[in-house]
């Protein structure tokens, strides 16, 4: 590590969205080209910079910065050189020399103590002098409380955060309760502030720190799916996680539903303590969803001529459910369709589509993600859309006219008489809510899943609580259709589903069980498969078989996984640049997901000429592509997801990438694939479940391939135990529709 002294000269380049700056600094010895991060910089600053020399195959030698501190201007020349840089408004070289050359070392003492003397200096008047007190002051401030939050060990990104925040008052913050950073400050979480608090010296058993922590442990309750936590799950949780043992947990729940974070709820003898936030959208959603379910005033024979005409215009042919989930959704307000593959739910949809079409009725379709849109598009002919594409994802999080960061709400709604929504597992209860917050009583809302899907990554258990609420109609599909039938994939999907053995003798021209016991072995097997045996047999690219594991560590576990599936699917070459980013490796051509909702994230689609023809904002959890430009100069990665999308991110923001070869079952939600290769030894039984192994097969489109033990496969079938979710919509929705 080398550490040079210097000012900062001419500074060539600089990204505001990241800090990224290229510069020249300049000491005794000479000119040294620089890059780094840097939250704030003027040219003329004094600075101390560590790091490491570097050689750029453009540029040359430069320092790579890994820490920088401000310092003050020492000797007459940096002085001048500081307030002639332009860091002080409205002071130019000639003034500065004129300025220094009059009070020499004691310019810095005359400009906070008498900065009326200023004025002695011709070109400068009375106001013009408090100007540059007044800046020099500032500037002084933020440096001071700079290095006081780097003595606990905060980054000069994040310090410059909470200074902009709280300015001057940071000092008290810090010194009376830490524990506001992290609601406060974007990037600080609990962990973060309880180390500063520790480094400060705040006692473990502090109030403030146990509110902070019960809090924090009901925010990660939510990253499990639970809408609200039992009072005394809470308690143990927070215990453990602070290392104490928590009196009178009600007094400090008590003081959080003051400060309106959360909401304390007695039912059926059990005090349940919500996200004030997750509380309020519960409700609200209950009651729209019971304002939604009005019945139409169509008299029923005509209900059936009127279909009866769509089935013989369109030439389809429906079974006795599907005639069924088709006149409920022409009768009521809002209807659930459910059911496993390959049971004629699309048959169903177009069926539907064809009747409100007839009718003269707008229609709208979406999905929680873009590979089901796209796969909802193609089933119907009918354009579908991400459900945050249908609410308009907002540009602008403060923008008035938004509401949970969508334009479509209350006040601006959709306009549609019918809105289908597909994959209804993957909804979680924060998008339900906005959905339902843009859909006006009066329009029919058809919602359609597999119930027996794995729940949304999100809080909450939308879909099947509204079943459970027995309050709405709900059709379910069970029967096989015959072309369906001719696929193992979808006869071995509903045999898993009801808990009966699969055979697995690879007869089958879709359904493959390779039996294998080690997990090097296992892997290689993969590569084979991906690489020369399914491509063909699929008629699909490498790129386009997916590895789904249950799990993210482990032998078998996605971070594995992709390291290793990296070097032999995208191999290290010279014509690709790779960088190494927080630890992980990134490199051209790489399959990557996005694994964070990102409403801000900006996105075009390019001509082969490299002309915009389309733009638009967000990215969402989930959403998968390939890295196409990685430009270290810039600190950049352009990828591109689906519909051709490209997205530039700075390295810093590449935190919300990781590779994509292999997926956990989780993820792969809403999504189909040609193939589909899961890896399979023993693992957790709570997460080795029936309801994992199903949605795992279902993802298949033309041929699935399990490798592994067949002794953990059947367990699977078997283990019907699910990682129950505490969450309340059914008892909400009960509650309304009790009033009614």
């Amino acid at each position: 590590m080398e550490t040079v002294t210097g000012y900062v000269g001419h500074i060539v380049y600089r990204n505001q969205d990241n800090g990224y700056t290229v510069f020249h600094l300049e000491n005794d010895d000479g000119e040294v080209t620089c890059v780094g991060n840097f939250s704030f910089i003027s040219e003329g600053e004094m600075m101390e910079l560590s790091g490491e020399y570097v050689n750029h195959n453009v540029y040359g030698t430069q320092l790579k910065v890994m820490s920088h501190i401000v310092k003050e201007p020492e000797d007459l020349v940096s002085i001048e050189r500081y307030l002639g840089s332009g860091a002080i408004k409205g002071v130019g070289a000639a003034l500065a020399g004129r300025i220094v050359k009059k009070f020499k070392e004691d310019t810095f003492r005359i400009i906070e103590e008498e900065p009326e003397r200023l004025a002695e200096i011709k070109g400068i008047s009375e106001r013009k002098a408090r100007e540059i007190a007044e800046q020099v002051e500032g500037k002084k401030d933020m440096r001071k409380a700079m290095i006081y939050l780097q003595k606990y060990g905060i980054s000069t990104k994040l310090a410059a955060k909470i200074y902009e925040y709280y300015g001057m008052r940071v000092y008290k913050v810090l010194e009376e309760n830490p524990y506001q950073l992290a609601d406060n400050i974007e990037g600080v979480g609990f962990r973060t502030a309880d180390e500063i608090a520790a480094r400060i010296g705040i006692h473990t058993d502090s109030d403030y720190r146990i509110r902070s922590g019960l809090f924090y442990v009901l925010q990660q309750a939510l990253g499990e799916g639970h809408v609200y936590l039992p009072q005394e799950v809470l308690s143990r949780r927070a215990g453990e996680l602070l290392g104490v043992e928590i009196q009178d947990v009600e007094k400090y729940v008590m003081d959080l539903c003051i400060e309106k974070k959360t909401v304390m709820k007695e039912q059926d003898g059990e005090v349940r303590v919500y996200p004030a936030r997750y509380y309020y959208m519960e409700l609200n959603a209950a009651k729209m969803l019971h304002d939604l379910n009005i019945r139409c005033e169509m008299p029923e024979d005509m209900m059936e001529r009127r279909l009866k005409k769509v089935e013989q215009n369109e030439q389809i042919e429906l079974d006795p459910m599907q005639h069924r989930a088709v006149i409920e959704s022409i009768k009521h307000g809002l209807l659930v369709l459910t059911g496993g593959p390959g049971t004629g739910k699309t048959t169903t949809i177009n069926t539907m589509i064809r009747f409100f079409d007839s009718e003269g009725m707008s229609i709208l379709l979406a999905a929680p993600t873009g590979r089901a849109a796209k796969r909802m598009t193609e089933a119907t002919g009918y354009e579908a859309q991400t459900i945050h594409r249908l609410l308009e994802v907002n540009v602008n999080p403060e923008d008035e006219d938004s509401v949970g960061g969508f334009l479509r709400n209350r006040q601006n709604p959709l306009d549609a008489d019918v809105i289908i929504i597909d994959e209804m597992s993957m909804v979680d209860l924060a998008l339900m809510h906005a959905l339902l917050l843009a859909v006006v009583p009066g329009t029919r809302l058809v919602l359609v899943g597999d119930v027996d899907q794995l729940p949304s990554v999100g809080a909450g258990s939308v879909l099947k609580d509204i079943i459970a609420s027995e309050r709405f109609p709900v059709v379910t599909l069970k029967r096989i259709f015959r072309q369906a039938g001719e696929s193992d994939i979808v006869v071995n999907a509903h045999k898993i589903n009801a808990g009966e053995p699969v055979v697995l003798n690879n007869k089958s021209r879709d359904f493959f069980f390779l039996r294998r016991q080690d997990a090097d072995t296992i892997i290689g097997v993969m590569i084979l498969l991906i690489q020369k045996k399914l491509p063909k047999y699929v008629g699909a690219r490498p790129d386009e078989i997916q590895v789904m594991t249950p799990t993210r560590k482990g032998l078998l576990g996605v971070e594995r996984l992709n390291t290793i599936l990296q070097r032999y699917l995208n191999p290290e070459d010279p014509k690709k640049n790779e960088q190494e980013i927080g630890g992980r490796l990134f490199r051209e051509g790489d399959k990557v997901m996005q694994i964070k909702n990102n409403y801000q994230l900006e996105w075009e689609i390019r001509t082969k000429y490299g002309l915009a023809v389309d733009s638009g904002t967000g990215v969402f959890n989930g959403d998968m592509g390939v890295i196409r430009e990685i430009n270290s100069y810039t600190e950049t990665v352009e990828v591109e997801f689906d519909e051709a999308r490209r997205v530039k991110y700075g390295f810093d923001m590449v935190e919300e990438l990781e590779l994509a070869y292999a997926i956990t079952v989780h993820k792969s939600q809403g999504s189909e694939y040609p193939a589909v290769i899961i890896p399979l030894l023993p693992g957790p039984k709570l997460l080795y479940n029936r309801n994992l192994l199903y949605t795992a097969v279902t993802r298949a489109r033309k041929c699935l391939t399990i490798v592994g033990s067949d002794a953990v496969f059947q367990e699977m079938i078997q283990n019907r135990n699910e990682q129950a979710r505490y969450t309340s919509l059914a008892e909400r929705i009960r509650e309304f529709q009790g009033e009614s």
